[in-house]
């Protein structure tokens, strides 16, 4: 604790965001670069340095929190890297992606706001790559004992991450033709450039570990095959089956998943890489929202980020629909008592970006509206969609008469979240002949073992659609599981949270 008084003294200040009108037209992060180094000691002294570190805890990684803000407040920043990669596999994932349960759980956050955990450690990443701090650690040693791992998502990489470290050969395979699943084509390049991904998947390589791309396991690859080839298998392919929305007009053209609309745009961006000629490209594609009407349906995460996307594309107008109720601005101490994470109205930047466009009557400013429920879709003569009809409900999502209206849509994206892997008939799950709980995840052990020796199950294909940080405290977990499988014991940790959760078998 560099400064006892910093908490007294300081007040909190976040990562300074690049102003809208020029963040819109671009897919560049949409943080001022190098904005934080100026401020960031200054907030790590924030930290208390509690006896009992509540942040440490909320991390399902057990990230060592206290230690690192306070290396940080010293400048000391490559033993704040040291401490904060024992831990973390990809801090610049999470720096960037995480909604910092951490700082929900901050002793802080009693009567304060937290300290801003989340920006410390982006901070560190990039400060570690900026001076070097970084770089591959292949293995003194090869154990002759191979594993595979299907699924190149946060997970996946951080399970074969470790287990090439702890002297595995390691084999990752994916569907897609480039690696890094939702951190590749489903999360925005102006949430998390791609370079990002690049470079660690660059340092994967460099320690040993194997892309197999545009291979998909049970159709490409029969997975006996997999299993007579591997000594352990781990099935990483995170939970991508999508939630439907069955209301009449679903099978008008134009009503679209958002899992279908945020790959194309990633895609389009990758290939015209951060040229100027990035968002013609974007606005190319088959799905693009360039001049149309666009309602996203889903108040979460992935609904924001088709709205940031959307407002790139230069939609003509873009609503969010939430079907619950706008939450307050302060923690409901009584329902959601500290250190639990609240849920609050919290303005993302693509919600921030939102006023670039004309947005629904009667919507936020922010483009959204709350307490909104879809009712049916209804299209032109081609059988395109061109209006949405809600209705607004009450708390138990029953419909409040006289409070039905209509929508312009001449693209509707559905971002309801996910149950769980997809499961295609004959395929990966079959060929493996896993089991499935009643919520569509994969059944395992508290081993992350399914009842098929040497098959074993990380991240959201087994927990549920979950958070990055959770992929990655998995994928670490499970890449000790099948360590200690392989030869009997193991020296990976194995994070604190990563057993927080219901098993099935």
């Amino acid at each position: 604790m560099a400064d006892p008084k910093g908490f007294l003294t300081t007040s909190r200040r976040e990562a300074p965001r690049r102003p809208v009108g020029e963040r819109v037209r671009d897919w560049d992060e949409v943080y001022v670069p190098g904005g934080l180094l100026p401020i960031i000691e200054a907030q790590a002294d924030r930290c208390m340095d509690c006896g009992i570190p509540f942040c440490h805890e909320a991390c399902p990684l057990g990230n060592l929190i206290p230690e690192w803000n306070d290396l940080v407040s010293r400048d000391d920043w490559q033993a704040a890297s040291e401490r904060l990669h024992a831990t973390n596999n990809f801090p610049e994932f999470t720096g960037r992606l995480c909604p910092a349960p951490c700082e929900a759980g901050c002793v802080l956050a009693i009567n304060q706001p937290a300290v801003t955990i989340k920006n410390v450690e982006v901070a560190i990443a990039d400060r570690a790559w900026d001076e070097g701090f970084v770089s591959a650690q292949p293995p003194e040693r090869h154990s002759g004992l191979t594993v595979a791992v299907v699924g190149s998502g946060p997970a996946g990489l951080a399970a074969a991450q470790q287990l090439t470290r702890a002297g595995h050969t390691v084999a990752v395979y994916e569907r897609d033709d480039r690696p890094g699943g939702l951190l590749r084509y489903g999360i925005p390049a102006f949430k998390m450039e791609k370079r990002q991904l690049d470079r660690r998947l660059d340092q994967l390589t460099k320690e040993g570990v194997r892309f197999r791309t545009s291979t998909e396991i049970g159709r490409d690859l029969e997975a006996a095959d997999l299993r007579s080839r591997y000594d352990a298998v781990i099935v990483a392919t995170g939970a991508t089956k999508w939630r439907e929305l069955d209301v009449p007009g679903r099978e008008l053209a134009g009503v679209e998943q958002a899992m279908t609309y945020l790959p194309w745009a990633n895609r389009a961006y990758e290939n015209g890489k951060n040229t100027p000629q990035a968002i013609q490209k974007t606005q190319e594609s088959p799905l693009t929202a360039t001049g149309k009407h666009v309602v996203i349906v889903g108040g979460g995460d992935t609904g924001a980020d088709c709205l940031g996307t959307a407002v790139r594309e230069r939609a003509a107008s873009v609503t969010q629909l939430d079907i619950y109720d706008r939450p307050g601005e302060a923690r409901d101490e009584d329902a959601e008592p500290w250190p639990t994470y609240p849920k609050l109205y919290r303005l993302s930047a693509a919600h921030e970006e939102a006023g670039e466009l004309r947005t629904a009557p009667a919507a936020d400013a922010d483009a959204r509206l709350f307490a909104a429920s879809t009712l049916r879709f209804t299209g032109d003569a081609a059988g395109h969609v061109r209006a949405l009809h809600l209705v607004e409900v009450d708390a138990a999502r029953r419909p409040l008469p006289g409070t039905g209206r209509t929508l312009p849509a001449d693209l509707v994206l559905l971002a309801l979240g996910f149950h769980g892997p997809e499961r295609q008939a004959g395929g990966l799950i079959d060929q493996l002949g896993l089991g499935v709980d009643e919520r569509g995840r994969l059944a395992r052990d508290a081993a992350f073992a399914t009842g098929v020796p040497g098959v074993f199950v990380a991240g959201d294909a087994g927990r549920g659609a979950s958070l990055v940080v959770w992929a990655i405290a998995e994928g670490r977990a499970a890449a000790a599981a099948v360590d200690r499988w392989l030869t009997g014991r193991t020296q990976l940790p194995e994070p604190i949270g990563a057993h927080d959760r219901p098993m099935t078998v």
